[in-house]
């Protein structure tokens, strides 16, 4: 075989390659055998041709899934450049000025304590093993459910820590992927989690020159799924039936906990607080409102105002006033890491230990729960099947926003709804 017939082969051209060898042929050159007479059929090279390249088809990836979150530190050692990448996010954390130095002197005196907190709980976040573990078991429930789509493949794109969002943008282009999906892991649409993601992703597609290597749509949020409010409802159950005598399942006080936000992004029009609440509604309308329940709020650094009550505080006043049953529901995390592992489990039970909260709990995060798995899997083929780029939601922009990249998309697969608000 020629080598014009075999570049145009590896690029999986077969027409090209057929056309230009009869083309040459007519010239008197045989791109089957060179002008030498190799005893071979033209016909059975044909065909073995067309079965080498179906087999590259084959292993071409018709669908890509960018699972979009925030990572976590693989090693202790990763810790302080974790931080780093976080504090220097201009979309998380705007300081007034000199982002870049203060964000890293920032990251450099919270590096002990934070990595003090990672080594006790094993060394590591388990973001990365779950989301592996997640990935694998989508790709092949969408497989099944969706076939017309497939191959599906789910590649990780981390904001702050590897997998990085640009080597996963790497691997899809080497994969052959056409129809890209951005499938932000946050349930919840925040400018702070899922905004930032988009933002990175979009600055990465442009510095490596693929702005039109994919087909891009957006699943840019999902607070109120059937399947991922069932998920919810599932590891609460689970949780009051594990933790909890008969008799005093009903008087168990429930506390969704989510990452808190500064009140200068609410002001802004983040759309964060709405949705979260709205989960926790829906959570509680599937539970038939069989208990007393708030939306509580975590993890709030530095001296600004953030969203309150916070579920430390809560925690206090219900030990105050006598109440001994807490079950504590991670509602806007689908994994666990530090704010699970290390603020829930160690520092809020041993607040609820000192104020008399005795049968203190936490539901189980979801994980690569089975349940959370099909959530999302659905999630990704109703997404296909809708062929829409994005929620509208999604244009609709913070009122004071000034960044230019915000809300935005790049090689939508529909431009009908690409315009800004």
């Amino acid at each position: 075989m020629s080598s014009f017939c075999r570049i145009f082969m590896k690029n999986n051209n077969i027409a090209n390659c057929l056309k230009y060898g009869g083309y040459m042929k007519k010239r008197g050159f045989n791109l089957f055998n060179n002008g030498k007479n190799f005893g071979i059929n033209e016909k059975k090279i044909v065909f073995n041709f067309s079965s080498v390249t179906n087999k590259i088809f084959q292993d071409r990836v018709k669908t890509g899934v960018l699972m979009m979150n925030m990572g976590g530190p693989e090693s202790l050692e990763e810790v302080k450049p974790f931080l780093t990448n976080l504090f220097t996010d201009e979309d998380i954390i705007k300081l007034p000025f000199l982002q870049k130095q203060f964000g890293a002197l920032i990251a450099k005196r919270r590096a002990p304590e934070v990595t003090k907190l990672y080594s006790e709980i094993g060394g590591k976040s388990p973001i990365t093993d779950i989301t592996r573990s997640q990935a694998k078991k989508i790709e092949t429930m969408l497989d099944e459910i969706s076939p017309e789509s497939k191959p599906h493949k789910c590649y990780i794109g981390f904001r702050y820590a590897g997998p990085l969002t640009r080597n996963a943008l790497v691997e899809m282009k080497n994969d052959g992927v056409e129809r890209a999906i951005a499938f932000s892991q946050y349930p919840q649409f925040s400018c702070t989690t899922t905004g930032s993601s988009l933002n990175d992703l979009w600055r990465n597609l442009k510095s490596l020159d693929m702005e039109d290597q994919f087909k891009w749509s957006i699943i840019d949020r999902w607070p109120s799924h059937p399947l991922y409010i069932e998920a919810l409802k599932n590891q609460i159950t689970k949780g009051l039936e594990k933790n909890y005598h008969p008799d005093d399942i009903d008087k168990v006080h429930i506390l969704f906990s989510a990452h808190s936000l500064p009140l200068s992004t609410v002001f802004k029009g983040d759309q964060y607080y709405a949705e979260v609440a709205a989960t926790v509604f829906e959570v509680m309308k599937s539970l038939k409102f069989s208990n007393r329940y708030m939306l509580v709020w975590q993890s709030q650094v530095g001296p600004k105002q953030w969203l309150k009550p916070g579920t430390d505080q809560v925690i206090k006043d219900l030990g105050k006033k006598g109440v001994k049953n807490v079950l504590v529901v991670p509602v806007a995390f689908t994994t666990d890491h530090i704010e699970t592992l290390s603020e829930i489990d160690i520092e809020f039970a041993e607040i609820a230990e000192e104020y008399g909260v005795t049968n203190f709990n936490r539901s189980e995060s979801l994980n690569d729960g089975s349940h959370i798995v099909k959530a999302m899997s659905h999630i990704v083929k109703e997404h296909l099947e809708n062929n829409t780029a994005h929620t509208k939601q999604y244009k609709f922009r913070c009122p004071t926003c000034k960044n230019p990249i915000c809300r935005t998309i790049l090689n939508p697969i529909s431009d009908k709804q690409h315009q800004n608000y």
